[in-house]
């Protein structure tokens, strides 16, 4: 069976030193700039840059320098998709974790960019995957079609639940969404270490 706690405990020992030195970097930077510009301080938007940093350090781990099994090169939409054993270690990891690492970049892309066009979160999607494949030919890992179609279909998913949000926070005051979000966050933190026990 998948284990999600042994993948996310090898992200967050590789990148914890650089989210480290970045977040204490860009925290200390941003609180200098809104002090001195007296700028209003929204602790949700401050939050979600935030993890967007967090996100995008973790996300280079996982695409540069993760162990993978590869086959070679995949320039056939769905050849490697039919290796995989529905529900086995590899469907979850390379299937279902394609689609996961490219949600919170498809919400995040749309979120910054308040996008209410799907066809500018596709072309925003492809880029950046085909970008990823490309330099994972060029660095010695593999370039997989199908990584690029399990990356846009999981971008998607983020973009329609940035929309869905857009929705229901637009009648919400930005204290309650604060609140909301904090919720979010202590809750999935709970998840999270439940997990990895």
């Amino acid at each position: 069976m998948f284990n999600l706690a042994d993948d996310l405990l090898f992200v967050m020992r590789s990148t914890w030193p650089i989210v480290a030195i970045t977040v204490v970097a860009i925290v200390s930077l941003r609180i200098t700039y809104i002090v001195k510009n007296k700028i209003a301080f929204v602790l949700y938007e401050e939050v979600l840059t935030l993890i967007f940093i967090i996100y995008i350090l973790m996300f280079f781990q996982v695409v540069t320098y993760q162990d993978v099994i590869s086959y070679g090169n995949n320039f056939i939409p769905f050849k490697e998709l039919t290796r995989y054993t529905i529900g086995s270690k590899l469907f979850f990891k390379n299937v279902i974790g394609n689609i996961l690492l490219f949600m919170p970049y498809g919400f995040f892309a749309s979120y910054y960019l308040k996008l209410n066009k799907k066809r500018i979160a596709f072309l925003l999607i492809l880029l950046v995957s085909l970008a990823i494949e490309g330099v994972q030919l060029v660095i010695g890992r593999c370039f997989d079609v199908d990584d690029i179609l399990l990356n846009i279909i999981g971008g998607m998913f983020g973009y329609f639940i940035y929309r869905f949000l857009d929705l229901i926070t637009n009648k919400m005051s930005k204290r309650t969404i604060s609140t909301l979000l904090i919720i979010a966050i202590m809750v999935l933190t709970l998840v999270l270490l439940y997990i990895m026990m």
